[in-house]
């Protein structure tokens, strides 16, 4: 039954031409609940048990407008969101009369298509909450844009977690039995990497870690011909391959070193402009970028190098001095930096070379006096100031030469790694005993596989 006092109202409303205002109903259950005005159903409000409520109350998730309402009347009824109110509506009735038109209360001003949502967490008791949002919607009477549902749902964590929506593929198995049934099926089937792809995979990982800094590796001997050059070329060619910066190789070796030679092939270097560490001292001064000093170096692939000087009357003449100004030119350029020291460890620029050297590769050989002059070489390190070089060193053992079953290589391998960082061993290939041209191309797996256990033992001991 209608309200004769608001009939009236509204007549003398309408008389005077003011604005009219109307009661609305306040859609509600029953049992007093809220209800939906557009389906009348009573939306669901669900708590979020992984964040706490600070004032007890259950804290409202915005998924949809059914529960974006039904949140605004619990968030209201509980003090978290004080309904807005309409200031009060005057009237000029007739013959002098006055009228002043009820104030709006809040269940009054608040329907079912003026909801506002709240947000996915209570506010702190010591805030006082924002309406001014909520007092808008209210004015427009209109439920919140899409737009804002949109910009106000919380959205997933896409760069702690980047595989959110894409599974994780597999990676593909190479050889063996796995990569042919890869092959065969198209990729339908994959078993994944075997153990010894996942091994592989494991060195490259570690040559190929980054670095902060420029470090260097000295590898030395104190006997010619068991495997110093082709080494420093075969882990050269090997940390180009997997590293995403270009090492430098550089040949300080005194007696008319071949480093470049056998990175080039001694055709090709003799085709090209002979330049040597010689030259690059004379001019050392000028050299202000990596264009200017590249004039200076050779390229075997992505690994730079820079040829030892050929002339036996100034062969021997680099200094300490003049190789730590190398260094320290090469360092502004190059992460990574192997220096092919000749043999001895008394040459002029053997103690320059010491000094810069981050980690030492000793070369040896099976032979019984490759061994006893790697083990004197360690010994002379560590009673002259080097005990860390010593102890950290990697000694690379190279089967340049089949040796007699008479030697105990097991026995070799076992007094050499006790006094060393790792020891690991180059079985023979004529790829490296030639003494000619090294390729990784043509060298037997396990000589490659030599070669990469070398150059991650080398990364891993930059720090």
């Amino acid at each position: 039954m209608p309200d004769p006092a608001d009939k009236n109202a509204r007549a003398l409303a309408q008389d005077a031409g003011q604005p009219q205002l109307r009661r609305r109903r306040d859609l509600r259950r029953a049992d007093g609940g809220p209800t939906d005005a557009r389906t009348g159903t009573m939306p669901a409000v669900t708590p979020n048990p992984s964040t706490p409520s600070d004032a007890g109350q259950p804290v409202i998730r915005r998924s949809s407008w059914a529960e974006a309402a039904a949140a605004a009347d619990e968030a209201k009824t509980a003090g978290h969101l004080p309904a807005p109110t309409r200031p009060p509506v005057s009237f000029q009735p007739e013959a002098g009369q006055s009228f002043q038109a009820e104030e709006a209360t809040p269940e009054a001003s608040t329907s079912a298509e003026a909801r506002v949502a709240v947000d996915t967490a209570p506010p702190s008791s010591d805030a006082a909450p924002d309406t001014a949002a909520g007092t808008e919607t209210l004015r427009r009477g209109n439920r919140p844009s899409t737009a804002d549902v949109i910009a106000n749902a919380p959205m997933p964590d896409f760069i702690s977690s980047p595989g959110l929506f894409v599974r994780e593929q597999k990676p593909r198995p190479v050889g063996g039995l796995r990569g042919a049934l890869y092959s065969l099926s198209g990729g339908a089937w994959n078993l994944g990497p075997g153990a010894k792809q996942r091994e592989e995979d494991e060195l490259g990982r570690r040559i190929s870690r980054q670095l902060q800094g420029s470090y260097n590796t000295a590898v030395l001997s104190l006997k010619g011909g068991i495997g110093k050059t082709s080494t420093t070329v075969g882990v050269g060619l090997t940390l180009a391959e997997f590293r995403g910066d270009p090492p430098c190789a550089i040949d300080a070796n005194p007696d008319s070193g071949d480093l470049v030679e056998r990175a080039l092939g001694e055709g090709i270097y003799q085709q090209a402009t002979p330049r040597t560490i010689s030259d690059l001292l004379k001019n050392i001064e000028s050299i202000d970028s990596l264009t200017a000093l590249a004039r200076y170096m050779h390229h075997a692939g992505r690994l730079h190098l820079i040829a030892g000087e050929q002339d036996p009357e100034v062969s021997d003449s680099l200094t300490a001095a003049e190789y730590l100004r190398i260094r320290k030119l090469i360092s502004n350029y190059y992460s990574v930096a192997l220096t092919d020291c000749g043999t001895g460890v008394t040459h002029n620029a053997m103690s320059g070379i010491l000094q810069s050297a981050d980690n030492l590769i000793i070369a040896a050989g099976y032979a019984v006096s490759g061994a006893k002059r790697a083990r004197s070489t360690l010994q002379w390190l560590a009673h002259h100031g080097y005990e860390d070089l010593a102890r950290n060193a990697i000694v690379v053992i190279t089967d340049k030469v089949e040796v007699s079953s008479r030697v105990d290589k097991d026995a070799i391998e076992e007094h050499l790694s006790g006094i060393c960082r790792q020891l690991i061993a180059v079985p023979h290939d004529r790829g490296v005993a030639d003494g000619d041209l090294v390729t990784l191309d043509v060298l037997k797996p396990e000589t490659r596989r030599a070669y990469k256990e070398i150059a991650a033992a080398i990364v891993d001991g930059y720090r």
